[in-house]
């Protein structure tokens, strides 16, 4: 029971920063939205910065589905990116949560270290495969792994900003990546 309602007061706080940014967020609303009493939140969560870390964990994990898996890297890659331009449009809370949990990492140690955390799996992952692609001749361009992988990062978190952009940002890239590569295999012009 006890780790339902910490769960709930997570979904909860995520709701209102969702809502109204980390300045909307305060615990006494996020307490009643759950139905609890103030004072009974901090079992839970003994400060503010706990209930943060637990909104970016929560945050960040929403994305696990979208890692880039499979045997093929340009595989792999494009249906990452199909699979996280999905999220933009389905999903606009979790971006509007991800910018904003962004905006506070640059003034908040605390919130950037838990980012950190958070992301170094994804760039883990990413650059995993695109080290893979370069080492079967994946990409169309000469790729820097890590370089790449903060490539796509970037991509998503700006994509993020302009939703109705993102399927043509995500096109691009693989585009510029994957295709090109594809087409010179083939004997063809990128």
């Amino acid at each position: 029971m006890r780790s339902d309602r910490r769960e709930q007061l997570v979904v909860a706080a995520y709701r209102r920063v969702a809502e109204a940014g980390f300045e909307g967020l305060r615990l006494r609303q996020v307490a009643e939205d759950v139905g609890i009493d103030h004072s009974t939140l901090h079992h839970h969560f003994a400060t503010k910065q706990d209930l943060v870390d637990a909104v970016a964990e929560y945050t960040t994990r929403q994305f696990w589905t979208t890692a880039p898996q499979g045997p093929d890297p340009a595989v792999a890659l494009r249906e990452h990116l199909q699979a996280l331009c999905r999220l933009i449009e389905d999903r606009p809370d979790l971006f509007a949560v991800t910018v904003e949990l962004d905006l506070r990492a640059r003034r908040d140690p605390a919130v950037a270290a838990a980012m950190a955390r958070h992301e170094a799996g994804w760039r883990e992952v990413l650059t995993t495969v695109l080290a893979e692609g370069v080492a079967h001749g994946s990409w169309s361009v000469p790729v820097d792994a890590a370089a790449g992988a903060e490539l796509v990062i970037a991509a998503v978190k700006g994509a993020r900003l302009v939703p109705e952009v993102a399927g043509q940002v995500f096109g691009q890239l693989e585009a510029l990546l994957i295709d090109g590569a594809q087409d010179h295999a083939k004997g063809e012009r990128p």
